[in-house]
């Protein structure tokens, strides 16, 4: 960098609002990406109809909690302005508009794009009950009335019987009634109701307990058809008012503020009043309200009325409310040519079945990468302490874990066999209160001794801890991790871990577990960096070491794989870094609030954003270091929740191989022509044409390498190298300068 830019650069203020993207568009933009797999026609059927699903899910939980947050905001008259300069006002303008305009686009996806396909390849969605034919007619009748009757509870509304509760995320339909003067159906499929009468509101949930989709019987061609359970409900609604007329019926569901605050130091038992917070979740205030297209005004005011909603709030549906539900389609057998080909996570090479964990650990650090490599060896790691009789102690955190958690159980059993078990539950995992809850009680009946989280802060770090009694001594085993102990979605997300039984990291480990359990902070750390102590810091340190490095002409270069990019202090460093010549690639799959073109960074900077048929999880950090790479895996992204309200933890990769193979990782993802989205100096995101044959996606060629991998371990030959004949491509498009 010459010395006329780098005295420019001085003048530069980088914390000035125009630098920054704002947080909840900036999310908005990510489910934009994810509905562009639902449109890409180069996708399976199925899976775009999956994407869709994701989009819909994805959509409720930012309204339950980052909609809910912005609207608690203005509700209290807070008018501080976020990193882009918005006040909470205008931020919630600007998310209502581009919400609106999402939805938009979900529908005109379904209707347009997915149901025809669907109807052509045997799969017919019948929209309306009034299009069944007689046969049909007397099919949904009966299932009507052999398995929906029974579970359903109507409710009327009148001067004896308030308007009732409704619950969060339920589906419910509402109707307008009138007494019946004479025995009749005739009213029964109006969507107007008649003019004069008096009427009055009424309403049935639709019940989540009985499936949503019902398959009807096949046509003669063999096409399956299927028509959604409000249908029917629908079709049915007579028999649940008996002495009124249906004058007209719509489907509607509203979406709560599902946020809720804690005042921990006040709080005697944290488990109780998360229980107490949780049941108030279902009937926090309503800030969204769904209604079907056309719905009759006169019905749609009581609604409105009744939850006092905003006109802004209220989304005319086009189509089926709640996309959800295509997930459930997703598993329909018999579609399976629509679907990709089911990945089997591939065994661990340095695991053969049956071995010693603990021996294969002390020969070698071990890197596993799921959902490419199974989740086995987390599980048998407690397992095989649990049972081990020179296993003294186990330590662990959870942040979410699956249903059925064999964790849990192997916990459980460690405890009852007499180890020391300490388990650090985190009770207020958004959204996995009520299964964390289930699961401390559990561990604790077993003889566990439970930790439920640190006052004011989430345990969001992924660390085991056991400990060993052999014959050199005491030897401690850790696991490190980017991503939660949950067998179930370490299936569908993309993380690192690492096994080690590295005494430095083991002492740092043992260090974790004393400060969480009580109020020991060492004097220091070996290896192990932790938030909120000091890991912002430490970041802040390593981008401006080489800042530093590349005003000295040394080599510097960062590499950053994280979630979410927002932390303000961060992005001003990697501004400032950029400004003096280092060269800096970020792939952050969600919230980006970095621009890239910024002035005086000489497009030194790099976004991308993959999206694809997995989750992208995992965290890894590396920087140059003139020419000394370090580097790092973390549990934390780049966020000021992350640094700053989280127990977190970074941890270097300090073995050479081990170094190579994650260094791998980000060599393939930065190749990527096909998955990644570019982000553009104006804020958008635009995809490469990566549709040839010279197209790469990184996680097609991870599960190439680690299937092929076993395949030659399975036949005996030589599989000690990670980088098969798939890593050629990525030095073919080196050399072609398409990585950097």
């Amino acid at each position: 960098m010459g010395d006329k830019n780098s005295k420019a650069d001085n003048r530069i203020d980088y914390s000035r609002p125009e630098y920054y993207d704002n947080r909840e568009l900036s999310w908005l933009a990510f489910n934009h990406r994810v509905l562009g797999e639902a449109r890409d026609k180069d996708i399976p059927l199925f899976e775009r109809i999956k994407f869709l699903s994701i989009t819909a899910s994805n959509l409720d939980e930012f309204f339950m909690v980052r909609v809910a947050s912005l609207k608690d905001m203005v509700n209290a008259g807070y008018t501080r302005k976020d990193i882009a300069g918005m006040t909470p006002a205008e931020q919630l303008e600007k998310v209502n508009g581009a919400t609106h305009a999402l939805v938009e686009v979900q529908y005109s996806v379904y209707n347009r794009s997915l149901l025809p396909l669907l109807a052509k390849n045997g799969l017919m969605v019948v929209e309306s009950h009034e299009d069944l034919t007689k046969k049909d007619c007397a099919f949904v009748d009966r299932y009507f009335q052999d398995n929906v009757y029974p579970v359903l509870t109507p409710m009327a509304v009148d001067s004896s019987r308030p308007f009732p509760l409704i619950r969060n995320k339920s589906l419910n339909l509402g109707a307008l009634v009138s007494k019946k003067e004479v025995k009749s159906r005739r009213h029964l499929f109006n969507k107007k109701p008649v003019q004069g009468k008096e009427m009055e509101f009424a309403t049935v949930q639709v019940p989540g307990g009985v499936p949503r989709i019902v398959q009807l019987p096949e046509a003669a061609d063999g096409t399956k058809r299927v028509i959604l359970l409000e249908q029917i409900i629908e079709r049915n609604m007579d028999k649940l008012f008996l002495n009124y007329n249906i004058e007209c019926s719509f489907p509607f569901r509203i979406m709560r503020n599902a946020d809720f605050s804690l005042e921990e130091d006040e709080t005697e038992d944290l488990l109780k009043e998360i229980e107490k917070q949780l049941k108030k979740r279902q009937w926090g205030q309503a800030i969204r309200l769904e209604v079907e297209e056309g719905i009759d005004k006169q019905l749609l005011d009581i609604i409105k009325k009744e939850l006092m909603i905003d006109e802004r709030d209220i989304y005319s549906i086009p189509g089926p409310l709640d996309l959800t539900f295509l997930m459930k389609m997703y598993g329909l057998s018999g579609f399976e040519q629509l679907k990709y080909q089911a990945y089997t996570p591939q065994p661990v090479m340095e695991l053969e079945a049956g071995a010693d964990i603990f021996d294969k650990i002390q020969e070698q650090d071990i890197l596993l990468h799921h959902p490419y490599q199974t989740f086995a060896p987390v599980v048998d790691f407690i397992k095989q302490a649990a049972k081990d009789p020179q296993v003294l102690a186990i330590k662990q955190t959870l942040y979410r874990v699956s249903g059925n958690s064999p964790i849990i159980a192997a916990l459980a059993q460690a405890a009852e066999n007499g180890k020391q078990v300490t388990v650090l539950v985190e009770l207020k995992a958004r959204f996995d209160e009520e299964n964390n809850i289930v699961w401390a009680r559990k561990l604790e009946k077993a003889g566990c001794h439970v930790i439920y989280g640190l006052v004011g802060l989430k345990t969001h770090c992924k660390i085991t801890l056991v400990v060993r009694r052999e014959e050199e001594g005491i030897r401690r085993y850790v696991h490190l991790g980017t991503g939660n102990y949950n067998d179930a979605t370490a299936k569908l997300y993309t993380d690192l871990g690492i096994l080690t039984c590295n005494e430095a990291i083991g002492e740092d480990a043992t260090a974790v577990f004393n400060m969480l359990s009580g109020y020991s902070e060492p004097l220091g750390w070996n290896h192990l960096a932790l938030a909120p102590l000091w890991l912002k810091d430490r970041f802040l340190y390593l981008i401006n070491r080489e800042k530093e490095n590349a005003m000295e002409k040394r080599p510097a270069r960062i590499v950053a794989k994280m979630n979410s990019l927002c932390d303000p202090d961060i992005i001003k460093a990697l501004y400032e870094a950029a400004a003096k010549g280092v060269k800096i690639q970020l792939i952050v799959r969600g919230i980006c609030c970095l621009r890239t073109g910024v002035e005086g960074t000489n497009d030194n900077i790099e976004v991308r954003s993959i999206v694809g048929n997995f989750l992208e999880h995992a965290r890894i950090f590396y920087f140059e270091n003139a020419g000394d790479p370090e580097l790092y895996m973390a549990s934390a992204d780049w966020m000021p929740r992350n640094l700053e309200r989280r127990v977190e933890i970074l941890f270097p990769v300090l073995n050479t191989a081990l170094k190579e193979k994650v260094w791998h990782v980000l060599e393939v993802q930065l190749g990527d022509t096909h998955k990644a989205h570019f982000l553009q100096a104006d804020g958008s995101y635009q995809k490469m044409d990566g549709r040839g044959k010279n197209a790469m996606s990184a996680q097609e060629i991870f599960c190439r390498e680690f299937t092929a991998l076993a395949a030659k371990k399975e036949t005996g030959q030589q599989a000690r190298t990670f980088r098969p004949e798939y890593s050629q491509a990525i030095q073919s498009e080196k050399e072609q300068g398409g990585l950097w």
